[in-house]
Parts: structure tokens; C-alpha cells; sequence
């Protein structure tokens, strides 16, 4: 047995199970290599001025926007022209599923993103480059840590600016001709910093010299702070004001006062 040991290492043959052991390593170094280069590419920063970036945006652009806003996004009558619109603009609109429209309407409506973030700021890229415009917000003032003062000013901000369509509650309201302010709950706080400086659909815009930075940073601080805290009256009712609270009283109020005067009064018969 020794001997045939030793012949077999002097033939130079490899034991029947190395090419499998062989094969189950370079699966596994393939594999995390491949996942290692997948979660780079993935989470690196995107530099939206560099010719690549850009021109993928507008391959992007032209196979899903250019029906509407024509093939350099000059308008169409379908679509306005992007000319000008800015990085800010596209990442809201295609970052909330709003843009590519599902459908014509009085306004677009959220539904569940087309592109990854990727191909959104690549979009968004493009945009830009044709032409100056509000550009994404710095992340400092999209981290919701403003003190209590800042939520405080934030209050006032929005319930003096963005009460009258939003709600006092930002639960969302309705406009005219089939239009609506939408709920805020639940908005990233890059889309609502977004969403200011652009304008979009029935909104104003609100631009640094009507609401500087900060104070959008602590309007973004204040809506996370109520979407965080608990109803401390009890059931909100959607906090869509006083006629949901007024037809609840009426209903449900006095119709158990009538209902227990009536159940009283048939039991003392």
C-alpha cells in the first residue's frame, strides 16, 4: 500500500476530489469579487458633471422622455421643456414616480419608481446640462436634526407658507379642477427640500431669498418631528380639519346621545 502511495505522487495524478475543491474555490473568490465590485459601483458617489454621467442621462432620456419633451428637451405639446429645469427638478419627479406620466391628468401622480438612483441622477445630469438650474440640496440641510427652536421656526414657516394647501397636519388637501396639495408624511426630505425650490405642478416656488436654507432644513425638521409623534388628542380622523370632526360629532356624537335616550326610555316602559 506504502508503495503504491508513493508511486501515485511520483505519477504526478491528482487526488479525484482536487478539481472539484478546485472548481468550489474559484466559484467562491468569483463570487465575492463580483459582489465586492457590485456594492461599489452600487453606493459610489456620482459625479454629475462628468461626460459619462451625462451621457448616459441622455440615452436615458431620449428612449423615455423625448416623446413628451422632445428629443433635446425643448417641449413638445405634450411636455414642457426641460431647458433650465435643473438636477433638483428631475430627481423629484422621477425620484417620487411621478415622471414618466402614467397617464395625462390634471397633475402626476405618485406610483412606484421606473428608475433606480442611478439612472435618476444620470437623468438628472443631463437636465442640467442643458442649462442652469436648481441644483440637488446639500445634505446638511436634509438630516431633520434642527433644535427645537429650528422646529419651532419650522412651524411657523410652514403653517404661514404651506398650511393653506398642505393642512396645518400636512396631511394633504384638495386644490381645484381635479388638483390636490399631497400628504408630506412619508417624503423623503431630499423631495420636500426638492419640491420647494422647483415648484412643481401647483406649487410656488420658494427660492433662498424667500426661505433661506436653514429654514427649509427646519420646515423639513418640523414635518418629521409631527409625522413622529404620537396623537395626543386620540383618534387624528385623517387631521383633515373641522368638518371631519364636525360630521363625527353629528353622526356618531349625537346619534348615541339619541341612541341611549331611546334605549333608556324603552327600558323605564
Amino acid at each position: 500500500m506504502a508503495r503504491a502511495k508513493k508511486n501515485l505522487r511520483k505519477s504526478g495524478r491528482r487526488h479525484p476530489l482536487a478539481t472539484a475543491a478546485l472548481v468550489g474555490v474559484g466559484l467562491l473568490v468569483t463570487g465575492a469579487a463580483y459582489t465586492g465590485i457590485s456594492q461599489t459601483s452600487a453606493t459610489a458617489e456620482i459625479d454629475l458633471n462628468a461626460p459619462a454621467t451625462i451621457d448616459a442621462g441622455e440615452k436615458l432620456f431620449g428612449a423615455n422622455c423625448a416623446t413628451c419633451h422632445g428629443a433635446a428637451a425643448q417641449g413638445t405639446p405634450d411636455g414642457p421643456s426641460l431647458v433650465g429645469a435643473g438636477a433638483a427638478s428631475v430627481n423629484f419627479q422621477v425620484g417620487t414616480g411621478r415622471m414618466p406620466l402614467a397617464f395625462q391628468g390634471p397633475q402626476g401622480m405618485v406610483k412606484p419608481k421606473q428608475f433606480d438612483e442611478e439612472q435618476t441622477l444620470q437623468m438628472a445630469a443631463y437636465v442640467a446640462s442643458l442649462g442652469p438650474g436648481p441644483a440637488l440640496p446639500d445634505s446638511r440641510y436634509l438630516q431633520a436634526d434642527s433644535d427645537d427652536a429650528g422646529i419651532a421656526n419650522g412651524g411657523d414657516l410652514f403653517r404661514i407658507n404651506c398650511a393653506m394647501c398642505h393642512n396645518v397636519a400636512a396631511v394633504g388637501g384638495a386644490l381645484t379642477e381635479g388638483k390636490f396639495a399631497p400628504a408630506l408624511t412619508g417624503v423623503a426630505p431630499t423631495h420636500i427640500y426638492e419640491a420647494m425650490i422647483t415648484g412643481p405642478q401647483n406649487m410656488p416656488v420658494f427660492s433662498d431669498a424667500n426661505i433661506s436654507s436653514q429654514e427649509k432644513a427646519d420646515i423639513i425638521s418640523y414635518l418629521k418631528y409631527i409625522e413622529n409623534q404620537p396623537a395626543v388628542g386620540g383618534l387624528s380622523l385623517g387631521s383633515i380639519g373641522p368638518v371631519a370632526e364636525g360630521l363625527f360629532i353629528w353622526i356618531i356624537g349625537l346619534g348615541s346621545i339619541v341612541g341611549l335616550t331611546v334605549w333608556v326610555t324603552a327600558k323605564s316602559n
